[in-house]
């Protein structure tokens, strides 16, 4: 295994092979993705000027059924940072029972840097070079960092060109007119805020007595942070890529939705602007925010967020992980040791594959569903798994994220044994 993400990601996997009764083939086989594709995408440029992009997708594992997970454009994206969210997508798909297996997508850019025209002309040139690899019954595409639905639509549109025939079933997170579900867009903020809902009274944490602060304003914190300030917990801080505010009063979040849509970033919300109503913002930077003395910290942006140089700096009582991998197995031990309990990612941002899960049996059936059946399917599934998650990691004595790929790797075992073991083999019955 090579890579220091993939590297640090796959001992979570060592922590649960222990408590687990899988084969020594099935362990086997999990240490290493089943397909990796990097692909050059050339792309014209709106002054006439040629560009190549490098792309990549990983399908992880496939046992369960085809690969499914996100694209993410991002300045930053590689093939080991790709591998890694594909490692993640295979338990997360194992933990909340999904015939799905593992895979992700990225291109590596700055979307903020190409037009509109350009970013349809590269999102169709990494359909142009990936046709091959991904399919309804293959490999399945879904929004993730920098990606949305009208980039989703344009996937699905050039793959129904290549294969002559329309195939809304490649891609989840699509239009809804073009065959995408109701509730896809928000479902992961949705699903944490269930999540939360679900799992905070265990600690007796209600809205009128938990503070929270969210670190990224993208869809998945954006949504979540508003759910949970209609519930009426108190969230004291938030923060984008540009930074962040903190009102020790709690914000009002609405009202920073809408400006962040307006100026799509939070780094106008102070008052020698021209947004003095929104009351007495005090400016943090990202680092701030993670040490804020807060009941909840909601790590909502990239991965490696909460590492070795800062975990100690971590004041909040519970993590909940909305983002991929936003804490190291270095500051995992460490948290751990201070009694900080974290909700892992592959439970708590489970909600955007599950509604695309929803999607994909819509597009095959034909028949589609209300808002309210969407949600209600979602927070079903989510809250069961998470509660099994806990009493796993309350049988075992082990953190809950080790009890969450224990989960996901009985049934994963389960279907890798299917296929044959070494002890079958062996066996002379």
């Amino acid at each position: 295994m090579s890579g220091s993400l993939f590297a640090d990601a796959s001992k979570r996997l060592e922590k649960a092979l222990k408590y687990v009764a899988i084969s020594e083939d099935a362990g086997e086989r999990l240490k290493y993705p089943k397909n990796s594709l990097s692909v050059s995408i050339p792309v014209r440029m709106d002054d006439g000027s040629l560009r190549i992009f490098q792309g990549y997708r990983v399908r992880y594992d496939d046992t369960r059924g085809p690969g499914k997970g996100g694209v993410r454009y991002h300045p930053k994206v590689s093939l080991d940072e790709v591998q890694s969210l594909a490692f993640w997508m295979t338990f997360k798909c194992a933990l909340l029972n999904l015939p799905f297996g593992g895979a992700k997508g990225g291109i590596t850019l700055n979307p903020k840097a190409l037009t509109k025209a350009e970013l349809e002309r590269l999102s169709r040139g990494y359909i142009e070079a990936i046709a091959d690899f991904i399919g309804p019954d293959i490999d399945i595409l879904a929004p993730d960092v920098y990606t949305n639905e009208m980039i989703m639509g344009w996937m699905m549109d050039q793959y129904s060109i290549i294969q002559r025939k329309i195939s809304p079933g490649v891609v989840t997170g699509k239009p809804v007119t073009m065959g995408g579900s109701v509730g896809r867009n928000t479902a992961t903020g949705t699903g944490a805020f269930y999540l939360l809902q679900a799992m905070l009274p265990k600690f007796e944490q209600y809205p009128s007595n938990t503070t929270l602060a969210v670190q990224g304003f993208g869809n998945a914190g954006m949504v979540v942070a508003e759910l949970l300030y209609q519930a009426g917990y108190k969230v004291l801080a938030i923060s984008d890529s540009q930074g962040g505010i903190y009102n020790e009063q709690g914000l009002n979040i609405p009202e920073i939705i809408q400006h962040k849509r307006e100026h799509r970033s939070l780094a106008g919300m102070y008052c020698d602007e021209t947004v003095c109503n929104l009351g007495d913002n005090l400016q943090i930077s990202n680092e701030d925010l993670l040490a804020l003395p807060v009941d909840v910290l909601i790590p909502a942006a990239l991965e490696n967020q909460i590492t070795a140089a800062n975990a100690k700096q971590v004041q909040a009582r519970y993590i909940f992980e909305v983002a991929n991998g936003p804490t190291t197995s270095e500051a995992d031990a460490i948290l751990a040791a201070r009694g900080i309990p974290v909700f892992p990612d592959i439970l708590v941002n489970a909600g955007g594959v599950t509604v695309s899960y929803f999607e994909w049996v819509q597009n095959r059936s034909g028949l589609y569903w209300s808002v309210a059946e969407v949600n209600e399917r979602l927070q079903t599934r989510l809250v069961a798994e998470a509660e099994s998650v806990w009493r796993i990691a309350q049988e075992f004595g082990v953190s809950l994220r080790t009890a969450a790929y224990i989960q996901a790797l009985n049934r994963l075992g389960e279907a890798l044994d299917a296929k044959g073991t070494r002890d079958y083999y062996a066996s002379k019955a």
